[in-house]
């Protein structure tokens, strides 16, 4: 097994890219560093509490290093000065290591190769030890100083983990090691095995987009206040920037690299506006993969680190993105449309019998895990165009008032002390955030009553959606609901009434509960 070591500091640009929280940096490079076989053998760190560029001798620093059991160990917080005094220490420490041979390679990040690491790279260059680092102006120094460096580059546009990669990866081809790097917190996710398909997660994407939507909610609401109607523009900007959020979402999502997966998924999603919500999850994921396979590639052809972020996430972005432009947007487009459309016939059909389905189903369906999967997707395909939904509507009536109207009954007359206890939260939480239906499940499954309760309360809900054309959200708080709603009356109604109804089952099978 090789043995490597880590030397320099939190730097000057390195500090805002990732310098600044020296655990992570660390962590990162030995997490990349166990996946090609190697072990970190000595750290010295100096971490400073601001921008070296900028630095004084009383800036607050801390000394990283590794123990005996390969934890990593900061030292107290002391004043810069006090704490290189510490690192020139542990300099000769790591520099005898080198002398021992039991050091293989060196990485150097924005070290100090005239002062606080000039032990260590004599060392290294003596022994001729393999140098990689960042930190133009040192690693310069370091080079003429006889050392052997085999990859150098800046900082800009890197991160954590694109650094550590890159170290790792010339360190293996060095040692002749094999390398898979790791992309995410799973050691098990490398580039090697696979392209990130794995990783899409449509579940996962629609909901972390939901506050993009809920934002436009809000805003189609505001803008119906007379003082407030020019936010309508604001509302169209909001609409055209959703496959924005989706593609960045969906690009992180798949490649996992932070940054450069974020910037190609703006690119791509930009330019696939004209898909809608759907275009956009395509060039996002299109993206993903294209990130993983072009960074891999520019690490292994031995690109400046720089240049492999700057070209993996430009690239990616926009080749993923004029694909959708040009060729997918409109097929896109035609299902989403008609989606929608599907939608909007069920309701014209017959509104009062389209609502009373669906209030009726949608408890089996978020049981049965069906909901996140198939219905929010739905439902943020019909708020894409209009910022409010039918199924939305059903969703806050059939789900979160139901849900508010069992606990509530568990509140004032639970079968045992202990389920009030447990239905106080989830109460406030289903008025105050509209979310967490959950909370009726041991309710429900303990009595079929309570459970059935829940089924006619949601189709008597949805039946009133449907009677007053309701298009609303939910996943915002009770009380703004039907400001965000086309017909605030009726939706009030058709809120009040299933949890209401919801709430009398609920009372009665509890009391009959109680008297046997």
């Amino acid at each position: 097994m090789k043995h490597i070591a880590i030397i320099g500091s939190s730097g000057g640009n390195l500090y805002n890219l990732g310098g600044k929280k020296p655990a992570k940096l660390l962590e990162e490079i030995r997490v990349q560093a166990n996946s090609a076989g190697m072990k970190l053998h000595a750290v010295q760190f100096v971490g400073a509490e601001e921008s070296m560029d900028s630095a004084k001798q009383d800036t607050k620093a801390s000394l990283w290093q590794l123990d005996e059991s390969g934890t990593f160990t900061q030292s107290e917080r002391a004043n810069l000065s006090v704490v290189n005094e510490e690192a020139r220490l542990l300099d000769q420490k790591i520099a005898d290591l080198i002398e021992e041979e039991q050091i293989d390679g060196l990485i150097v990040m924005s070290g100090d190769p005239n002062d606080t690491n000039q032990h260590v790279i004599r060392a290294a260059a003596k022994k001729q030890v393999p140098v990689v680092g960042t930190g133009g102006t040192s690693m310069a120094t370091i080079a003429t100083l006889g050392a052997r460096v085999i990859a150098t580059s800046g900082t800009t546009g890197t991160t954590n983990r694109t650094r550590a990669v890159s170290f790792i990866t010339s360190l293996s081809k060095e040692f002749q090691l094999s390398y898979r790097p790791i992309l995410g917190s799973n050691p098990s996710n490398q580039i090697s095995n696979g392209l990130g398909w794995r990783n899409i997660n449509i579940r996962g994407i629609m909901m972390s987009a939901l506050p993009g939507f809920i934002a436009m909610a809000l805003i189609l609401a505001l803008s119906k206040i007379p003082a407030l109607s020019g936010l309508s523009e604001v509302f169209d900007l909001l609409i055209g920037a959703l496959p924005v959020v989706i593609a960045v979402i969906a690009a992180k999502q798949v490649s996992e690299l932070d940054e450069v997966s974020i910037v190609a998924g703006v690119i791509a999603g930009v330019l696939s506006v004209g898909g809608g919500i759907i275009g956009g999850m395509i060039a996002g994921i299109l993206a993903g993969v294209m990130v993983r396979i072009l960074f891999r590639k520019f690490v292994e052809w031995r690109f400046p680190m720089t240049t492999v972020n700057i070209a993996a996430g430009g690239i990616a972005g926009l080749f993923s993105g004029l694909l959708v432009y040009y060729f997918i947007a409109p097929i896109a487009l035609f299902i989403g449309d008609g989606i929608k459309q599907l939608i909007e016939l069920a309701v014209d059909f017959n509104p009062i019998l389209a609502g009373t389905i669906a209030g009726v189903l949608i408890w089996p369906a978020i049981i049965g895990g069906v909901y996140h999967a198939a219905i929010l997707p739905i439902v943020l395909l019909e708020m894409e165009r209009t910022g409010n939904s039918f199924l939305g509507a059903v969703d806050m009536v059939g789900l979160v008032m139901v849900a508010a109207g069992i606990n509530l009954a568990n509140i004032i007359r639970p079968r045992d002390k202990g389920e009030a206890a447990v239905a106080v939260p989830g109460f406030l939480i289903n008025l105050g955030f509209g979310t967490f239906v959950e909370s009726a499940y041991p309710f429900m499954f303990s009595s079929k009553w309570i459970f059935a309760g829940a089924l006619l309360s949601g189709g008597i809900g949805g039946a009133l959606v449907g009677f007053f054309e309701v298009r609303g959200t939910a996943y915002v708080p009770t009380f703004t609901a039907p400001l965000l709603a086309n017909h605030s009356l009726g939706f009030i109604i058709a809120m009040l009434v299933p949890c209401l109804v919801a709430f009398f089952v609920t009372l009665i099978v509890n009391q009959i509960k109680r008297a046997k």
